[in-house]
């Protein structure tokens, strides 16, 4: 069973009424002003990176600082002297003078954080991954549609004005032919995190209860705390969810024109290898979408080529980023630039771009001040399905089986490009004398998926739909929006 809870519960009284009321007064200041009265929650380095970007832009007042590490808020308040500070979001949302937050808190977070800050009246810029679920990504589309609030996810290359050009450049001009593939790749070489003997004591800085919130209580094994949350499926989506959002984000965006909401079919698989550490989630890790007639494959490794090397393994194409493949031609993107070349490898055209940063500050705040959602570059469906994209890749590993002969002929049929796909990570695997076949990588078979009920369907559906959600810690279960709603804000 799911536990519920809202935030109107935490002070007496509440906010029920209050809020609808005072919030067209606090809009009528936002727009006459033009200031925006902005808190963060969540104050470690990306919180820290994002309150930078958006102190910059004029008219900007930051005047509140929340999170459980009281170390935290202490750094960042030595900078922003006169902002609040709380270790409990819930205090911040009952503060009538703040428009908007920042949502920069581990995954596990982000849904509850996001659909309490718009239930108090808050318009919500909320760090990527939107959800560490699918189920709970959906409650935030419809939250901010009941609620009628600004929601900006944090894929801040969509900003980039480069993005505008690709698309023009591949489907209107179809200046290299005809689509014809994806691959893409998150290659990015990271450490163990540990393994202790003894479970992990939180900081006495820290009021571990807040830091749970919704996540399950259960013994860390790792060394630290903070960030390597990220690699627990309690509280994170690992690198899929971290670094995947970002760079299917882009395929979405610009090889399909966000026409695609998410993939019929998904296959995929991989393991954590080497380290031995308390580590859950994959660092070595492929998927195969189905999008329509356009496969889409992903790779993603964060192991060096070999033991003791300082290099990323070897692959086509940047190491974090993408390659739409056409029949005249390759186009290859990653983070702030784009190059396109013929079918020989001549370089035909270069996409200078900045990444999106402050940009993508500057349009959540453009469309607070404005009061229109249509303006926003990463409204929260559009972040629902990038992030869902990276769900599925996850839950294709969860449901994987041990590696057979038979599991990796089927694999390979899916397409040419996935067969290419899994040599290269077989040959990581082998320069780190791993044996596929040794129980360490889990393989999937092919998942049916329905882009209409956005569920499983087919032989394994009962068993895929599972992971679609979660169980909540009490009191701090993510609200079920009313299905109306959900249905209305998903179209």
């Amino acid at each position: 069973m799911i536990l519920r809870t809202t935030r109107r519960g935490f002070i007496q009284g509440g906010l029920a009424a209050g809020a609808a009321l005072a919030l067209p007064g606090r809009l009528v200041r936002a727009a006459a002003n033009e200031e925006v009265n902005l808190g963060l929650i969540g104050c470690g380095g990306r919180g820290a990176a994002l309150l930078e970007m958006f102190h910059k832009i004029e008219g900007v007042n930051i005047v509140g600082l929340c999170d459980p590490d009281e170390q935290r808020t202490g750094d960042l308040k030595k900078k922003y002297g006169s902002a609040t500070t709380c270790s409990d979001m819930r205090v911040m949302l009952e503060d009538k003078d703040i428009d908007a937050v920042v949502i920069a808190t581990c995954n596990h977070w982000h849904a509850l954080a996001a659909i309490w800050a718009m239930e108090a009246g808050k318009d919500v810029y909320v760090e990527k991954p939107l959800a560490n679920t699918h189920w709970e990504g959906q409650q935030v589309v419809a939250a901010a549609k009941k609620y009628g609030r600004i929601c900006q996810v944090g894929t801040q290359q969509r900003s980039d004005p480069m993005q505008a050009a690709i698309r023009e450049f591949l489907h209107e001009k179809q200046a290299i032919g005809k689509l014809e593939s994806a691959r893409v790749n998150r290659y990015g070489i990271r450490e163990s995190i540990g393994k202790r003997v003894a479970a992990l004591e939180p900081p006495k800085t820290v009021d571990y209860n807040l830091w749970l919130g919704p996540a399950q209580d259960e013994p860390l094994y790792r060394n630290n705390l903070h960030y390597d949350w990220h690699w627990m499926w309690n509280t994170g989506s690992g690198e899929m969810g971290n670094w995947g959002v970002h760079v299917l984000d882009d395929v979405r965006n610009t090889v399909f024109q966000d026409k695609v909401k998410m993939p019929s079919k998904i296959a995929g698989g991989g393991g954590r290898v080497v380290w031995n550490d308390a580590g859950e989630t994959p660092n070595i890790q492929f998927a195969y979408f189905d999008a329509g007639g356009i496969p889409v494959l992903m790779g993603l490794c964060n192991l060096a080529s070999a033991p003791g090397a300082k290099d990323s393994p070897d692959r086509p194409g940047p190491g974090s980023g993408y390659i739409a493949y056409c029949e005249g031609g390759r186009l290859e993107g990653q983070r702030g630039s784009a190059v396109a070349f013929d079918k020989q490898g001549k370089e035909i055209k270069k996409f200078p771009g900045d990444g999106g940063n402050d940009r993508h500050q500057k349009n959540f705040i453009d469309a607070v001040r404005a009061r229109d959602a249509a303006i926003i570059n990463t409204t929260a469906e559009v972040g629902l399905y990038s992030t869902g994209w990276c769900h599925l890749a996850n839950i294709a590993c969860l449901m994987g089986e041990d590696v057979t002969d038979e599991r990796a002929e089927l694999i390979k049929s899916l397409s040419p490009e996935c067969e290419s796909l899994v040599g290269e990570l077989g040959k990581v695997l082998e320069a780190h004398q791993i044996d596929p076949k040794g129980g360490q990588i889990k393989v999937s078979s092919v998942l049916e998926f329905d882009p209409k009920s956005e569920k499983f369907v087919g032989a394994q559906a009962e068993a895929a739909n599972k992971h679609l959600t979660r169980e909540f810690r009490a009191p701090f279960a993510v609200p079920e929006v009313a299905t109306e709603s959900v249905q209305q804000a998903l179209g």
